[in-house]
């Protein structure tokens, strides 16, 4: 579903990405994990083409999007939940979603299956998005994201800020995209969770991949997980 090949990234002269490579296959979840400035949100950036890579190649479903333009990558079915949520405050919920929805080859989700997901969403359809908490933001990011009806979805640090019961209704959206086929490219701090979840991960330091293996191995191996994550 999404192959990276040796890429690397910049912010103006400073590297940030160096050779990096990952795959994701059809309706697998990935983690993506390391400490903070490892470069985990900078190869979410270069995969739709907010950074774009400067060199190395980035495929999806078959077709390179290395210089693609972030709204075509968008349009051909990468789905995005940012750490920051982005969505629009003065804008309703209901507009919020209404603006993502598109169609692409990938599954189509409606908004009622977004109520089925998260049962709070119904009522929160009239809110302004700035009246909103944390956890409820979330789930319209989350929301967003399917309503584009992407066969990928990147998900970066999705439980930040929120609240243990909220985090565990987050984990569980990831396993039911995962039921749907849908491949996730899950970056996240809490990476027992993320692990929990996982077939595969991915940890990455100073840019570079440093591990990699099934998900389970990492998970039930402390020494490892101590030396690779500090957990």
């Amino acid at each position: 579903m999404l192959g990276i090949q040796n890429i690397e990234t910049f912010y103006g002269e400073t590297q940030a990405l160096f050779g990096v490579s990952l795959d994701i296959g059809p309706g697998e979840v990935v983690s993506l994990l390391g400490p903070n400035g490892a470069g985990k949100t900078t190869t979410l950036r270069s995969i739709l083409g907010l950074t774009p890579a400067h060199s190395g190649e980035i495929t999806f479903d078959g077709k390179a999007i290395t210089r693609a333009q972030s709204h075509n990558i968008a349009r051909a079915g990468i789905g995005w939940v940012p750490d920051d949520r982005r969505i629009f405050p003065t804008l309703t919920v209901a507009r919020n979603l209404a603006i993502a929805a598109k169609k692409t080859r990938f599954r189509s989700w409606s908004v009622k299956e977004m109520f089925d997901i998260f049962s709070a969403l119904e009522h929160l359809m009239p809110r302004e998005c700035e009246n909103l908490s944390g956890g409820e933001m979330q789930m319209v990011s989350i929301s967003r994201a399917l309503l584009g009806s992407p066969g990928l979805v990147l998900m970066d640090e999705p439980s930040q800020g929120l609240a243990p019961k909220i985090v565990q209704d987050v984990m569980k959206t990831v396993t039911r995209l995962k039921a749907e086929g849908i491949a996730v490219l899950l970056v996240e701090q809490n990476a027992q969770s993320a692990l929990a979840v996982s077939d595969r991960a991915y940890v990455m330091d100073h840019g570079k991949v440093v591990h990699q293996g099934p998900a389970a191995e990492l998970l039930d191996d402390a020494p490892l997980r101590e030396r690779l994550l500090g957990v």
